[in-house]
Formats: structure tokens, sequence, C-alpha cells
């Protein structure tokens, strides 16, 4: 079944030219589109589905800075200043608290891994905790986990992923942008060996530029053009309980299982690192780049062969511009949940407080989380097609930076100073002969 995500109206016509066409109206697409109107640019966004209907209303929720790759931790930074603001700013809610993060641990490698990040990171002025043995127990009170430590980001927080998408949507529209949903875009409209505009389902926009927020759905995009970009697709499990006593306001990760409160008194729940990827001809073109990942990651990985290899993002497919696209037969991609998965949450939640046995499970779902091989977005303009842009491949990373890739989108194509050093966002990384090696802290 779909995630519950905030329905929001489309605007009846489509317009004829505008000076931004943002494909994909998740997270990213959507903050993009707010940041780039509030420029005073026209811009038109557009999505296959419905804002927010895919991997942006199916995460977790969390709105962190604490361990993340210290390549993308400027703008995660920057992502929780503007998530401070934001609720206020739009006039809408979006779920947004600064409850801070708490993680806790039994193993002596996660506890190693975290000191020195928390000791790297300050390089940045970011500063967690590290919490001692009795410090992690009396943070989580009622739990059983005999912690020998952890770590705690008071300036992070949570937000709703049904919400928050939709809120940046509409604020967006209140600049004068206008909302396309079920118009898929079939291709790019190219003059000259340049972007003009985009061909849509239902006609032609043209654009002095174009930005591809396409989530799983951007290498299928871009091949369509001839243009290389290694994502894999990794799928994934979590469903929200009903409401539950209270554990913790913010989010909580242990060695087996991640919890969120919700703005409803329920819990998000999830399994950090466990993800199922599905042999596919787009998996077999990017193999290579993708092989430091998979062995870095490999005891969380499980491999399968599926409909993915004949159907769906990472298949190859071809059409023509005015014919059906691959992109109208799969308006919503809405894998099931791994059954095991969320009854091996629930045991594990149980088994660390004994409170929350016999949740009631309200709503599983499965995602697919577009990644790149070196765990890092793409956020650049396109060298070889002009007046192409991508925002892409966050790796489950985008709601949380959301917001600062947004505005970070909405500089470049703008031509606007950056909000943050772009070049590790930079596509030529992928296509040059850069050695990505494998992600660091996810």
């Amino acid at each position: 079944m779909p995630v519950p995500v905030q329905p929001i109206a489309s605007d009846e016509t489509l317009p004829k030219s505008v000076d931004v066409v943002v494909i994909g109206a998740g997270m990213a697409g959507s903050a993009a589109a707010y940041f780039l109107s509030g420029k005073g640019h026209s811009v038109a966004l557009i999505d296959k589905g419905v804002v927010g209907g895919e991997q942006s209303s199916r995460n977790w929720g969390w709105c962190r800075q604490q361990h993340r790759d210290l390549r993308e931790l400027p703008l995660a930074m920057k992502s929780l200043e503007i998530w401070g603001e934001l609720n206020r700013e739009l006039g809408a809610e979006t779920g947004f608290r600064r409850t801070g993060l708490l993680y806790v641990t039994t193993r002596p490698d996660d506890f190693a891994q975290w000191e020195r990040w928390t000791l790297a990171a300050r390089e940045y002025q970011m500063h967690s905790h590290i919490l001692t043995p009795d410090e992690a127990k009396a943070m989580t009170p009622g739990s059983t986990g005999d912690w020998i430590g952890g770590v705690h980001s008071p300036s992070d927080g949570r937000a709703e992923p049904s919400l928050a998408g939709p809120a940046l949507a509409e604020a967006a529209r209140a600049r004068g942008a206008t909302i396309h949903q079920n118009c898929a875009a079939r291709g790019l409209d190219i003059e000259a060996g340049k972007v003009v505009g985009v061909i849509t389902e239902r006609g032609r926009i043209r654009a002095q530029k174009v930005l591809c927020a396409g989530g799983a759905w951007s290498s299928l995009f871009c091949r369509r053009h001839g243009l290389r970009l290694p994502q894999a697709g990794v799928r994934s499990t979590s469903f929200f309980t009903k409401a539950a006593p209270q554990v913790t306001e913010g989010g909580l990760s242990m060695p087996d299982v991640t919890i969120r409160r919700r703005l409803d008194g329920g819990y998000t729940v999830g399994l950090g690192g466990r993800g199922l990827v599905e042999l596919s001809p787009q998996g077999l073109l990017y193999a290579r780049q993708f092989w430091p990942t998979l062995k870095k990651r490999w005891d969380g990985v499980t491999l399968g062969v599926g409909r993915s290899f004949f159907d769906g993002p990472e298949s190859f497919a071809s059409w023509n511009l005015d014919g059906v696209s691959p992109f109208e037969r799969h308006r919503t991609l809405d894998p099931g949940a791994d059954p095991k998965l969320v009854n091996e949450g629930l045991t594990k939640l149980a088994e660390h407080y004994p409170v929350l046995k016999g949740l009631e499970v309200a709503h599983s779902w499965g995602g697919l989380i577009d990644s790149t091989p070196d765990g890092i977005p793409v956020i650049s303009a396109v060298d070889p097609l002009p007046n192409l842009y991508l925002s892409t491949g966050f790796t489950g990373h985008g709601f949380g930076i959301g917001p600062g890739a947004g505005r970070l989108a909405a500089d470049i194509v703008a031509g606007d100073p950056p909000i943050v050093d772009p070049y590790p966002y930079r596509y030529s990384r992928m296509i040059d002969g850069t050695d990505l090696g494998a992600p660091g802290m996810m």
C-alpha cells in the first residue's frame, strides 16, 4: 500500500515556457522549486506521480548532522539551520522538532567509529557528545540493553516525511511556481546540443534550464539521452506503529533497530544497514564502481533476483518521446514491506524496551533508496549537456539534508554563490575516472 502523504492539488494548465522545469517532486525537487521561485525564477514542478509519493515519504524522518560522511557534513549543518526556521517560514507544519538524536551500542567497533567521527567533526564546529555506559543508560530509561556507550547530538531533530515535502511544494506555489502531478517527463527537448525544455506526457514545456531530481529514476532518465549516472537501488523496509508509550522524544538508534517518535504518538521503525539489492541491467552496468561499497556493507545486504531485471527504474528500457514511457507505467514505485523484517523490528523493540511489547503496526512499506558508489549525492550541472542539472543519489540521506540540498541546487542553477562548496557533489566525478572508493559514515 502507498505510504500516507499529505495530498495537494495540481495546477490545471501546463505552462508553455518557464525559466526552470524541476523533474521530480520529492524532497529534493520540492525544496529546489521553493528556493528557485524565491529567487524570482518561474518554475514548473512536475512529477510522474504525486508530490512526495516515493522515497521522500518512505524514510525514517531523521534530520541529522551526526554521523554524516564528512564530505556531506557542511550541507547537513546548513540543512539543520533551515529546518529550524521552516515551519515559521512556510506557515505550515513539517513536523520538525529539535529533539536531539541518540545512538547507543553494545558493539565496540561502533563505539570506536563514533569516537573517531566525533573528534573529526569538531573541525566543522559540529559537537556531538560521547556517552559513557552510565550516561547511555541514563538517557535510555527502561531499556534492557547493556550499553557500552553512546553518542548524542542535541541540535539534531526529526520531522514528518508525509508533511514536509508537500509543505515545501505548496510554499513554492505561493511564490509563483506551478505544480503538475501525474505528469511524467518523457525526456529532454534538445536543440543544437543544449537542453531547451522538457517533453511531458501532456506536452512540451520550454525552459532555460532543467533540474532532474528523479530519485531512483534519474539514471534511467539520463540513460535515455546517452548520459552515464551510476546509481543503485537498495530496497528497504520500514513501518510505523499506533500510539505507544514514550521512550524517546526524538530518534534512537540501537544496534539492530531504530525508532523515531512521531507527532501522532507512534514510532517510525527501521532496521539500519539492512537492504535488498536485486540483480538488474543497471546494476551490472555499474557493478565495478559499486564493488567497494558492496564489500563494506556486505553483512547487511541481501542479493536477489526479481522484477528489477525486466521492469522498473533499473531495467534497460527504450521509448519514443511521443509514446508511453516507463515513468507513466510506474506512477508510484511501491515495493511491499518484508514481513520478516517487520516482525524482527517488533521483536527487537520488545527486547530492548519491555514497555513496547505488543506494539501494533499501523502501516508498513518498502522503499527504493537511490544510492551512489561513494554515498554522496550529485547536485551539479551536467557539463556534457548544457542547461541540464541533477539533484539525485541521496543514498538514504535526502530527507534530512533536503532543505540544504534544495538551496544548493537552486544556487547552482541560478548561478548564485553556493550555500556550501559544491565540489564534493559534482557530476563529473561519476564519469571522469575519479576513484570513488566506498562511502564514509552513513
